[in-house]
């Protein structure tokens, strides 16, 4: 068995950070970080939690797809910048929305969403759900230095969501990767105060190898998106709409000339979210829904990128299970 996608919502922190208001406190400036990240501004959580940026999503996307959420079967949040280390987020957005399935988080960074899909895909195959909601949820701005440059003026605020009907052509395709490299991006846990633990302090900061973290985003959605028309025995002009992980703009730039597809087919909200870690695919998908720009039989290819290293990639038929596909692209 497999799904559809049902409705989509999104929710983002109402504070918008400008780069020429973080020019104010660190050695950089608004023309600096729009050349090399594509980024002109962010949402910083001032009095929202996660919880309620997870919520406001859920809700949304609830609506959208005109489902209860008494009718839910699962709850997936995908998170890496939880409220709560326990219980799990899902948790706290499960009593917030009144559902009473079960509900757990997951933790693939970036690929958050994707990773989502697919424990979601193996849900449905064993004839366990009929409704699934997934929410990806991040308050990046939590664990960053703020005096760091390099990584503080990347990522932002935000919640996305999607819920899930059996039945349906997707995933056409899905493929998981992990390249073990814990250093490449890393945000350590907490310290605590044991009295008897003996090793080294760490700050609880994230940390970046920018030039490897580079050069592995571009392979990984240049090798996976072939990856995803391979398996589907389809070619890449058969796909409708790219929507990678929107981690940077010379990235996302670099990926489309190797794979030397139409531009106005690739998603953006970098601009002005930045990095938003496993929200920016379900917020991306939502934008286009919500502006009318995704019709039913449309082709989708999702890639999600990120610390692990990890890489998720999923094709999917947009909209309802019966609906007569789109003309193929001429």
């Amino acid at each position: 068995m497999s799904f559809h996608i049902m409705g989509t919502g999104s929710y983002l922190p109402a504070r918008s950070v400008t780069n020429d208001e973080l020019s104010a406190f660190l050695d950089t400036s608004d023309e600096w970080i729009r050349e090399r990240t594509g980024i002109h501004a962010r949402r910083v959580c001032t009095t929202e939690t996660l919880d309620d940026l997870a919520v406001g999503a859920a809700e949304r996307a609830l609506a959208d797809a005109g489902v209860e959420a008494s009718d839910l079967d699962l709850l997936i949040c995908s998170t890496t910048s939880a409220d709560h280390l326990m219980p799990a987020e899902a948790c706290v957005i499960q009593e917030r929305i009144g559902a009473t399935c079960p509900a757990y988080d997951i933790s693939a960074a970036c690929a958050g969403f994707v990773f989502a899909l697919d424990v979601a895909d193996g849900t449905f195959c064993r004839g366990r759900a009929e409704r699934i909601l997934v929410v990806s949820a991040e308050r990046c701005s939590r664990y960053l230095d703020w005096s760091d440059r390099a990584t503080c003026v990347l990522f932002g605020d935000g919640a996305a969501a999607a819920v899930l009907g059996a039945g349906g052509e997707s995933p056409l395709a899905l493929k998981l990767a992990t390249s073990g490299d814990a250093a490449a991006l890393d945000v350590p846990g907490l310290a605590g105060t044991s009295p008897f633990y003996e090793g080294p302090a760490t700050d609880p900061f994230l940390s970046m190898a920018g030039r490897r973290v580079f050069k592995f985003g571009v392979n990984a959605i240049v090798d996976a998106t072939r990856g995803l028309a391979e398996e589907a025995g389809i070619g890449l002009d058969d796909i409708d709409h790219f929507v990678f992980h929107q981690a940077n703009r010379r990235i996302l730039d670099a990926a489309v000339t190797r794979l030397g597809i139409d531009g106005a087919r690739v998603a953006h909200t970098l601009a002005e979210t930045g990095n938003i870690s496993s929200a920016c695919i379900p917020l991306a998908l939502d934008r286009l829904s919500s502006a009318g720009e995704l019709a039913d039989g449309d082709l989708v290819a999702l890639v999600g990128f990120g610390a692990g290293l990890d890489v998720g990639s999923c094709l999917l038929r947009w909209g309802p299970p019966g609906r007569e596909a789109a003309p193929a692209r001429a």
